[in-house]
């Protein structure tokens, strides 16, 4: 007999007040309204959702949701979690190809270098809340990432980050502090990403964070649960009230009143962090868990859907869950964003020895739920089921909508450019060399890594030109620029990860930005000849009704076969040289050839002048140059190198 659901034949608004708790500094819980009209309208249009939206709600469940059931819809059928604006046009991207071990769905896209070896990684985005809290809202995009590439069973191997910020002021610099905080105290090395300035991301910046991770090719895990009766194991930090409301009220919505929203913005703890990773990834290697799901946006709600997919269920008892404040709702319980666990599928004979590598890092680690076979995610508290929806109304159901898309005159801004001393010091922040594994530190083009013998990968995360407001060269040339530069460390492009940072997509100007950047980056994608593997929409980056400029952010792997050979720096008495031309025939040059310079380093803003300028700062050595108008990429070779390319400007030499 299906057990009695709590308050299922109506919605209940009594509580209405205390929809997404704070936590105060001082005196524990406060229970605010982070939606000022909350008490003035329905709680589900409180909870982001629209009239339409709640009457499907209805339709599908055969009867009125709850108000746990309405919170996980809510969080579930958000922007951020959902794709509800977005997941049709990403259908544009090409995802297939023969190295792909998985590609986009799951937490992370893997791809196979050879050798029996994979490579793990994705770009995500903390936009809202690093500009809600700077500080914790950058560092838990770290976390977040970190534990997305975990869940794949690879092991974090780099970071970058791509930063784009009004100016560099206090706001930027905690941003940074937040992210080297994280990573240093986990020791994941930083090697490179982009930093921007430009005033039309003052009131909206962006932090997207980069991961990439390292793996055999036969443990490629999968977030989906398996198997009728295996246990359903949390592990990690205590659950409390911070990121309650996490995706929906802030990561889907625009940014007014964003100082109301500061309590949705999760807390991170890199030590526990670290404890975590090591946790996983013994569990993984001693094949001990059967799949693995980090607790991210939405927390349990959107781990448990997501694993109950393809006719599975779970059965979760909230009240089991290791609180930090005894005095949690089982709604927040389930959505609570708390950082730094996990959820894993285990089965009954292997729990013990799963609580006991967690015990060897004093993790808590507690039995949840189980994995079943009606199909549903219900949720138990004291033996009292207060929710019961069927997995795929949380997903396959989610609402998908064609955007409407109206052209508009798109003009290059006129940016001031900021120096290069703000950049330099962010690179000061990182430590770029933990786990022993770079070889080419951040700071021109890509940084290259070791990965066995001498074969290694460059990576690389770049966006659109400062002051690029076309969205199809947008995606365009963020694919292009991210793809030469790892061409310009001498690595074969193979894949791809985005994350597209947009304004409201409701806005037919907004969608069809959207739309165009999308068509873009498939452009060059396809050009390459290289899949989209994984990535992010963040949408909704506005304030007052002003929007960020389309601003996809595009990701890099490229495959080096030897480290021992890649351009670095140029030496006294090298030519110095301009290949001139843009497209995936030169970045295929480049990187075939890049064993003949001994410099390679692309040609981007502020042209060929500030590129000499910046081979100069990076080689420790002045040239004798004359800098000329053109686009493309400047190396640098021994005297009599010949080099096959039909466009070549000779520049001069290094004294």
């Amino acid at each position: 007999m299906k057990p009695r659901l709590r308050g299922s034949c109506e919605i209940k608004t009594a509580r209405r007040p205390e929809a997404f708790p704070a936590v105060g500094a001082v005196g524990g819980p406060r229970y605010t309204c982070l939606l000022s009209s909350v008490a003035q309208q329905p709680l589900h249009r409180a909870l982001g959702l629209t009239d339409r939206e709640l009457d499907r709600i209805q339709e599908l469940l055969g009867r009125g949701p709850n108000d746990f059931e309405l919170a996980v819809f809510s969080l579930l059928w958000s922007e951020h979690c959902g794709y509800k604006h977005s997941a049709r046009l990403l259908k544009r991207l090409p995802s297939a190809g023969e190295r792909v071990l998985q590609g986009p769905g799951e937490n992370a896209g893997v791809i196979d270098i050879g050798d029996g070896v994979a490579i793990a990684f994705k770009v995500e985005s903390h936009n809202h809340p690093s500009a809600v809290e700077p500080f914790q809202g950058a560092a838990t995009g770290v976390g977040g990432i970190l534990r997305d590439i975990v869940a794949m069973g690879a092991r974090p191997i780099a970071l970058l980050d791509g930063l784009r910020f009004g100016a560099p002021d206090w706001h930027f610099r905690r941003a940074v502090a937040g992210i080297g905080h994280y990573g240093n105290c986990v020791g994941v090395p930083n090697v490179g990403g982009e930093c921007v300035f430009d005033e039309a991301y003052a009131a909206n910046p962006l932090v997207n964070a980069m991961c990439v991770g390292l793996l055999p090719t036969e443990r490629v895990l999968s977030a989906k649960a398996q198997g009728v009766g295996n246990a359903l194991v949390l592990y990690g930090a205590f659950t409390g009230r911070d990121g309650i409301g996490g995706a929906s009220v802030l990561a889907s919505q625009d940014l007014e009143g964003s100082d109301e929203k500061r309590p949705s913005v999760q807390i991170g703890d890199p030590f526990r962090g670290k404890a975590l990773i090591e946790v996983s990834l013994e569990l993984v290697e001693r094949d001990l868990v059967r799949s693995l799901q980090d607790c991210g946006a939405a927390g349990l709600a959107s781990s448990l859907s997501e694993m109950a997919c393809d006719g599975m269920g779970v059965d979760v008892h909230l009240d089991r869950v290791p609180l930090r404040e005894e005095d949690l709702e089982p709604w927040e319980i389930m959505i609570s964003e708390s950082q730094e666990r996990m959820v894993a599928v285990v089965s009954p004979e292997q729990v013990d020895a799963v609580r006991a590598v967690c015990e060897g890092w004093e993790l808590p680690c507690t039995v949840i739920g189980e994995v079943t076979g009606h199909g549903e995610l219900r949720a138990f508290h004291r033996d009292e089921l207060v929710g019961s929806i069927p997995a795929a109304l949380l997903t396959d159901e989610c609402p998908r909508y064609d955007v409407e898309r109206i052209p508009h005159p798109v003009e290059p801004a006129a940016v001031d450019p900021v120096n290069d001393e703000p950049k330099d010091w962010v690179f000061e922040q990182y430590d770029q060399l933990v786990g022993s594994r770079t070889v080419r530190r951040p700071g021109l083009d890509a940084a290259v890594l070791r990965i066995d013998g001498t074969r290694g990968i460059a990576v690389s995360l770049d966006g659109p030109p400062l002051g690029c407001r076309n969205p199809l060269e947008a995606g365009w040339r963020a694919v292009m620029e991210s793809a030469l530069n790892v061409a310009c460390a001498g690595g074969e492009p193979l894949a791809l990860t985005d994350c597209l940072n947009f304004g409201n997509p409701e806005k037919p100007e907004i969608g069809w930005e959207l739309e165009q950047a999308i068509e873009g980056i498939a452009r060059a994608a396809e050009s390459l000849g290289i899949p989209v593997v994984s990535g992010n929409v963040s949408l909704y980056n506005e304030t007052g009704g002003s929007p960020i400029p389309p601003t996809p952010v595009v990701g890099c792997v490229g495959l080096v076969r030897d480290v021992t050979r890649i351009p670095d720096r140029w030496q006294r008495g090298d030519r110095i040289v301009l290949l001139r031309g843009f497209g995936h025939g030169f970045v295929h040059f480049v990187w075939r050839h890049a064993h003949l310079f001994s410099l390679a380093h692309d040609v981007s803003n502020g042209g060929v002048a500030l590129a000499l300028r910046e081979a100069e700062a990076w080689s420790g050595l002045a040239a004798e140059a004359d800098p000329v108008e053109g686009a493309g990429v400047i190396v640098s070779v021994t005297p009599g190198t010949a080099i096959p390319w039909d466009d070549v400007v000779e520049l001069g030499t290094v004294r």
